[in-house]
């Protein structure tokens, strides 16, 4: 198991529901308030190495340690609470047909080659972000921090100190935010880190 207190949080609304895709992503806590075939959430078949290696060349560029193990061992990203959260992951295949009952992260090398933020270092390795404003996270290679900043400027406004730190943290956060049916309990009040 990865992280038991993670797995617990995302599993923590699978009384709601539980299905999984045609690609196998395991889809937990039904959100029928939001859309029929709408999850609170969801995460995705892992990586394999090969996988990986072919991404890293994608990205020209080495995914942090902690990433690699979360994408390996764990899942290809992740959805939280109806993507209020959302970790990056590899996009195996490009369909948007509805029929065809296939989950796919966001892919993580949009932000990391087509739209990096202003202010961003070779070594911020972006890892996803928040549906709220489209703040990001990323992952600064050099001293293994998450950092957290607006969409088009890379400069921190709040980081931590590991990935399972502020996947922790944020999942404890955000649930706060949210009543046992994966309901925003207030949809003014912003979900953002800072």
């Amino acid at each position: 198991m990865y992280n038991k207190e993670i797995n617990e949080l995302i599993y923590k609304f699978s009384n709601l529901g539980l299905d999984s895709s045609s690609d196998g992503a395991m889809m937990i806590g039904r959100a029928p308030f939001k859309g029929p075939e709408a999850w609170l959430n969801i995460i995705y078949p892992r990586v394999s190495e090969e996988e990986l290696a072919l991404l890293e060349k994608e990205l020209y560029t080495i995914i942090p340690e902690s990433y690699k193990i979360f994408l390996i061992n764990y899942s290809n990203g992740g959805n939280f609470l109806s993507s209020t959260l959302s970790l990056d992951g590899l996009r195996r295949r490009l369909t948007r047909d509805p029929k065809a009952n296939s989950r796919q992260p966001f892919s993580i090398i949009t932000p990391n080659v087509y739209e990096r933020p202003e202010n961003a270092k070779d070594s911020y390795f972006f890892i996803g972000g928040y549906q709220w404003d489209g703040s990001l996270l990323y992952i600064d290679k050099d001293t293994n921090m998450v950092h957290c900043c607006g969409l088009d400027d890379a400069t921190s406004k709040v980081h931590w100190n590991s990935f399972e730190d502020m996947l922790l943290s944020e999942l404890k956060r955000l649930y706060l935010l949210f009543d046992e049916e994966g309901r925003e309990i207030n949809e003014d009040v912003s979900t953002l880190p800072y």
